[in-house]
């Protein structure tokens, strides 16, 4: 039927409405023949086996339409529809485009026809004879009107179905955020019945492990830094938005992992746990770290990814001597602090997705660096420490994304590494043919243009050294001269003693 919304364009509306009473009133005769309108369970049929087809996908992709509140909010919603469409059932079908187009052509003929038709009826006697073809033109005039306010009616029911899909569809999800309240309220209950269950248990037993990940918690209560002997404590993925500082009592704790949660700082007691191995704080709000993180001097393993950190602790390279993992991609990191340098474990640093403008001098004191991802600075970092060659372990490194345009002179001497990438860069040196053949070719072409600068070097500063030793024997060589002169001339002068063999004659 016309008046039917159609299901592939306002499913839910369609799914509403089928559930609705019939609105064809019976008569009593027929109420005994035919069964009552299961509004759960419509008459099956060929039309209505489509029907039940669509319910049942839509169930499955909406499964809270079937909660009997839900519904009845729905239906208390749509009753302008129900009205709109049991008002077009009493009408009609929509009439097609072709019919509509007709019926405005018809209805401008007829218009026209009529207006001309008053003005020769003034001025002649013949009134009598046009009256009957004035009477057909208004029956037609009148059923134009008709088929044209009839599209315009339909055309407002569309338009009434649009915004009452709309409004369900906003009722849905208000049930179904109100059911993920519900469930998470119920979660927290657990999760409170759980750790409640936790403290109780290691206040009698010895407990070196707690996994709470995944748990949408968003409190870890104080009584947690009193569980002694606790090695492993999970608190990933959850909604915490602190630390207590009474973490600091786990003087045992080798890894803490509090990623993907809410956390914007870390409690300045952090610094106490001593033993710690492995901090992950990812995936977090944190825009800095407490200066007390240095104190962790057991940390092998940092990661800080993924956070809104615009600068690392300055002494942080200083005290954290037994790192050997830092991870820090995708912060807002503008500089490495000098003290970076003293991390002379550190064997793993990912850098990437920061806003390095460069790398301190001391950056290649890591001798033991076997992995460098500095890709995706993007126009932040243009260059490398002229004594990056330094870094002899260096076996893996990724400068992709950046604004190098020449690789440091020294770079030929990376004898450990294999895997090299310098996509998205401005690089003339080396050229971009060189690059194409692979890390070996870079190598080799950089150390040969190395050794080239270095004899060009040596054979400037020989010509130097010569012209500098021409310059001495001249200097000398002048000087004596002038000695000479000077002595010539106090000879010839007036005043002169003259000598006696000189002046004796001939």
């Amino acid at each position: 039927m016309a008046a039917e919304p159609n299901p592939k364009n306002f499913p839910v509306l369609s799914y509403v409405l089928a559930r609705l009473p019939s609105f064809t009133a019976k008569s009593p005769s027929s109420s005994s023949s035919v069964p009552p309108f299961d509004i759960e369970q419509p008459p099956s049929s060929s039309s209505s086996s489509s029907s039940s087809s669509q319910s049942i996908e839509i169930v499955t992709q909406m499964p809270h339409l079937t909660q009997p509140d839900v519904l009845a909010s729905m239906t208390s919603a749509i009753s302008d529809v129900a009205e709109t469409r049991s008002i077009l059932r009493t009408l009609g079908p929509r009439p097609d485009h072709e019919s509509v187009d007709k019926a405005r052509a018809k209805l401008s003929e007829i218009e026209s026809f009529l207006s001309e038709s008053f003005e020769d009826i003034a001025l002649t006697d013949a009134a009598a004879k046009d009256e009957k073809r004035r009477h057909e033109m208004d029956q037609e005039k009148t059923w134009c009107e008709s088929v044209l306010k009839l599209d315009e009616v339909h055309a407002s029911y569309e338009k009434l179905l649009k915004e009452a899909e709309e409004r369900l569809v906003r009722i849905y999800e208000s049930a179904e955020k109100n059911a993920a309240e519900d469930e998470e309220n119920v979660a927290a209950v657990e999760v409170n019945e759980e750790v409640v269950g936790i403290l109780q248990h290691a206040s009698a037993n010895p407990v070196d492990r707690v996994d709470l990940s995944g748990r949408k918690l968003r409190l870890l209560p104080e009584a947690f830094g009193r569980i002694q002997g606790l090695l492993v404590l999970n608190l990933s993925n959850n909604k915490l938005e602190a630390i207590p500082d009474s973490i600091a009592g786990l003087h045992s704790l080798v890894e803490l992992d509090v990623s993907t949660n809410s956390l914007e700082t870390l409690p300045d007691s952090i610094g106490l746990l001593s033993k710690l191995k492995i901090l992950n704080v990812s995936t977090n709000k944190l825009t800095c770290l407490p200066d007390s993180i240095c104190r962790c001097g057991s940390l092998v393993i940092l990661d800080v990814s993924f956070n809104r950190l615009t600068y690392l602790p300055t002494n942080i390279g200083l005290e954290l001597v037994n790192l050997e993992k830092l991870l820090v991609q995708y912060n807002k990191i503008r500089s490495f602090p000098t003290s970076i340098g003293e991390m002379r474990s550190l064997k793993h640093l990912d850098a990437h997705f920061n806003e390095l403008y460069g790398l301190p001098d001391s950056f290649v004191l890591l001798t033991n660096l076997e992995y460098l991802n500095l890709s995706s600075n993007f126009s932040d970092l243009k260059d490398l420490p002229s004594s990056f060659g330094d870094l002899i372990s260096l076996q893996e490194l990724d400068l992709s994304n950046n604004q190098i345009h020449a690789l440091p002179d020294t770079f030929g001497t990376l004898d450990s590494l294999t895997k090299l990438n310098v996509d998205q860069n401005p690089l003339v040196v080396p050229p971009e043919e060189v690059v194409k053949e692979g890390v070996e070719a870079v190598k080799t072409y950089m150390g040969q243009r190395r050794i080239r600068m270095l004899e060009e070097e040596e054979k400037k500063k020989m010509e130097e050294e010569m012209e500098q030793a021409n310059a001495g024997w001249l200097t000398r060589t002048t000087s004596k001269l002038k000695t000479y002169v000077a002595d010539v001339s106090e000879y010839l002068g007036t005043n002169s003693p003259r000598d006696p063999y000189l002046e004796r004659q001939l």
